[in-house]
């Protein structure tokens, strides 16, 4: 059993905060909870996300706050704003790639320490009822090619998560009370699979 106690850099933006559910709930804290009871000592996770962020804001916000030199692990979720406001997916390319260097830099130049993760698909929550979903999709897809083909470029880690926030159409419970985010239930799958990923290289 290890004593170092780990430290996490969680990039993003309302997925990553946990909008609508308490901090606790988020999928950061709920990974940590899972590594805790796996016996890995981890401080508090660091949060840089805010709800309405692009990779341009986020990048931004990185570039302008004080952070450690390096962290143990870093998790990056950002996109579906870029999609959201209509914004080109050359844009996102470009900012996406940037932010996914920082990562690295800021893991240490440990590549296989950074854990992105796909966009979620909001356009199967009651809030895009009145949207057309399958149009939704499908710039969700084509921002998640983006994302996925840099971070093979780079040696991250990549989590899929966008077929699982899919399931929402089909469970209610896996969306949170604003009928636009997610719920702590479904947060629990995606922090499964981030701290099976961080449970393979932690020692």
């Amino acid at each position: 059993m290890t004593k170092h106690h780990f430290t996490l850099l969680a990039l993003g933006d309302s997925y990553t905060i946990g909008e609508s559910v308490p901090l606790h709930e988020s999928f950061p804290y709920q990974t940590l909870q899972l590594l805790r009871k796996n016996s890995l000592h981890f401080n508090a996770p660091e949060i840089i996300a805010q709800t309405g962020w692009t990779t341009f804001e986020l990048a931004e916000q990185i570039l302008h706050t004080k952070l450690y030199d390096h962290y143990d692990f870093v998790t990056l979720l950002i996109g579906v704003n870029n999609q959201y406001r209509g914004l080109s997916a050359e844009d996102y390319e470009a900012d996406f790639e940037f932010l996914v260097k920082k990562a690295i830099h800021l893991a240490d130049e440990k590549s296989d320490h950074v854990i992105v993760l796909s966009i979620p698909d909001w356009g199967v929550t009651p809030f895009a009822k009145s949207k057309n979903a399958k149009k939704i999709a499908e710039e969700i897809d084509a921002f998640n090619a983006i994302n996925k083909r840099i971070s093979m470029e780079h040696k991250v880690r990549y989590v899929e998560i966008t077929k699982s926030s899919r399931a929402a159409a089909d469970d209610p419970s896996l969306i949170a009370s604003d009928g636009l985010h997610y719920s702590a239930k479904e947060y629990a799958k995606w922090a499964g699979e981030v701290a099976a990923v961080i449970q393979s290289i932690a020692k």
